[in-house]
C-alpha cells in the first residue's frame, strides 16, 4: 500500500505542473498590451499636436508667447515633472506641443527641467529609510547625486544654449540627416503616421465635428494629454512586472563592474522599463543597505538619464506634416542634451565629483535635522523655480 501510495503521489506531481506552461499565455498578453498602450501613445501625441494647431491656427507662436522666457520653459518643464513624477510623460507632452507650434528654443529649456523633476522620485523612496540612521544617509545621498548631476548639467548647458544654441543648432542638423532636407513632412520615414491618423480624423471630424474649432482643438490637446497620462501609467506597471525582475538581476551583475557598465546597465533597463524613476528608484534601497557604493551607482543614474529619451523619441514618430521634423529636433536634443552632460561631466574628474560631494554633504546635513529633506525638496522643486521666474521677470529675461 506504502509503495502504490508514493506511486500515485510521484505520478500526480508532474500533472500538477501541466498547468504552469499556460503561463507564457499571460504573458504574451501582456506584451499586446504593451503594443496597444505604444500605439495609444502615439495617437495620443498626434492628438495634442493636432488640436493646438486646430485651436491655435497660425497664432501657435503668440499661444506660447508665455513661456517665450528660457527661465520659465525650465521652471514649467521641472515643475510639472516634479507634480506628475514622469518625465516621459512631460517629454512626450512636449514633443506634442513643438507639433503643435512650440518653438524649438523655448521647448529645449522644459526637456531640461523635465530631468530635474524627474529625480523628486528617488527622495522619495529613499524616505523609506528615514528611521534607520546610516542606512538612510545612504539612501538619501543615492537619491539626492541624481539630482545635483542634472542641476549641474542645467547650469553649465543652459547658458551656452541661450548664447549660442549649439543643441538648437546639432538637433537640427540630426534630424535634418534622418528626414531629409528636402523633406519637412517626414516623407517615406514616418510610417507611423497612417496608423494614427484614422483615429485622429475619425474624432476630429465625427466624434467633435459639431463643435467650433477652438472647442474641437481644445477637447483634442486635453484628450491627448490625459491618454498620455493614463497610458504612461499603464506601460509603467505592465513593464515592470515583466522586466524588473530581469533588471534587477541586469543590476547586480553590471553596477559594480565600473563606470562604463553601470552607464550601460543603467541606459538598457531605462529603455526596458521607460522611466528613469523607475530604475533610479530600484538602486535607492540596494545603496541605503550598503550593496553598493555611492560612486558605483553614480554611472547607473546616469545611464539612466540616456534611457529615458527613448520615449520622446518614439512619440516624435507620431507626428505628421510641416512641423514633424521638428518634433524629431526636440526628441533628438533630448537625446544630445543627456548623453553630452554624461560625456562632460563624468568625463571631466573635477567636474564628476561635485554632484558626489553634494550629495554626500546634504545626506549629512539630514543626519542632524530630517528638516534639510523637506527644505531640500521644497526648495529645489517649488521655490526656486518661482523665485527664478520672478527674477527673470524683473529682470525682463
Amino acid at each position: 500500500m506504502t509503495a502504490t501510495t508514493t506511486h500515485s503521489t510521484q505520478s500526480a506531481t508532474p500533472e500538477k505542473r501541466i498547468p504552469q506552461t499556460s503561463t507564457a499565455g499571460p504573458g504574451w498578453i501582456k506584451w499586446a498590451q504593451v503594443a496597444g498602450l505604444i500605439y495609444l501613445l502615439l495617437v495620443a501625441v498626434s492628438l495634442i499636436g493636432s488640436g493646438f494647431k486646430i485651436s491655435a491656427g497660425d497664432q501657435a507662436k503668440e499661444l506660447f508667447a508665455f513661456a517665450s522666457n528660457p527661465v520659465a520653459g525650465l521652471v514649467i518643464g521641472t515643475v510639472a515633472t516634479a507634480l506628475i513624477q514622469s518625465s516621459s510623460t512631460v517629454t512626450s507632452i512636449i514633443v506634442g506641443l513643438v507639433a503643435g507650434g512650440l518653438p524649438v528654443s523655448i521647448a529645449i529649456p522644459m526637456v531640461m527641467g523635465a530631468n530635474i523633476g524627474t529625480t523628486i522620485t528617488n527622495t522619495i523612496v529613499s524616505l523609506g529609510h528615514v528611521r534607520r540612521g546610516d542606512e538612510f544617509r545612504r539612501a538619501f545621498a543615492a537619491a539626492t547625486v541624481h539630482d545635483f548631476f542634472n542641476l549641474l548639467s542645467v547650469a553649465i548647458f543652459l547658458p551656452l544654449e541661450i548664447m549660442f544654441g549649439f543643441l538648437e543648432k546639432m538637433g537640427a542638423s540630426l534630424a535634418g540627416l534622418l528626414v531629409g532636407r528636402d523633406a519637412m513632412d517626414v516623407g517615406g520615414f514616418n510610417f507611423i503616421k497612417p496608423i494614427v491618423k484614422p483615429p485622429v480624423k475619425f474624432l476630429e471630424n465625427s466624434v467633435l465635428g459639431g463643435l467650433p474649432d477652438m472647442a474641437t482643438g481644445v477637447v483634442m490637446a486635453l484628450l491627448g494629454i490625459l491618454t498620455i497620462f493614463v497610458v504612461i501609467t499603464l506601460i509603467g506597471k505592465l513593464l515592470k512586472s515583466l522586466m524588473v525582475g530581469k533588471a534587477k538581476d541586469i543590476l547586480h551583475s553590471a553596477v559594480g563592474r565600473g563606470p562604463i557598465s553601470g552607464i550601460t546597465s543603467g541606459t538598457v533597463i531605462t529603455v526596458l522599463v521607460q522611466s528613469s524613476s523607475t530604475t533610479t528608484s530600484l538602486i535607492v534601497p540596494l545603496a541605503g543597505s550598503g550593496v553598493f557604493s555611492l560612486r558605483q551607482i553614480y554611472p547607473f543614474t546616469l545611464g539612466a538619464n540616456i534611457g529615458t529619451c527613448i520615449t520622446a523619441l518614439l512619440a516624435a514618430t507620431a507626428v505628421a506634416g510641416p512641423n514633424a521634423i521638428f518634433a524629431l529636433q526636440i526628441a533628438l536634443i533630448h537625446l544630445i542634451y543627456n548623453f553630452l552632460g554624461v560625456v562632460f561631466i563624468y568625463g571631466i574628474p573635477f567636474l564628476r565629483e561635485i554632484p558626489l560631494w553634494a550629495a554626500n554633504k546634504l545626506a549629512e546635513a539630514t543626519m542632524k535635522s530630517k528638516l534639510y529633506v523637506v527644505g531640500y525638496v521644497l526648495i529645489v522643486f517649488f521655490i526656486a523655480p518661482l523665485i527664478l521666474i520672478g527674477g527673470s521677470n524683473f529682470l525682463g529675461i
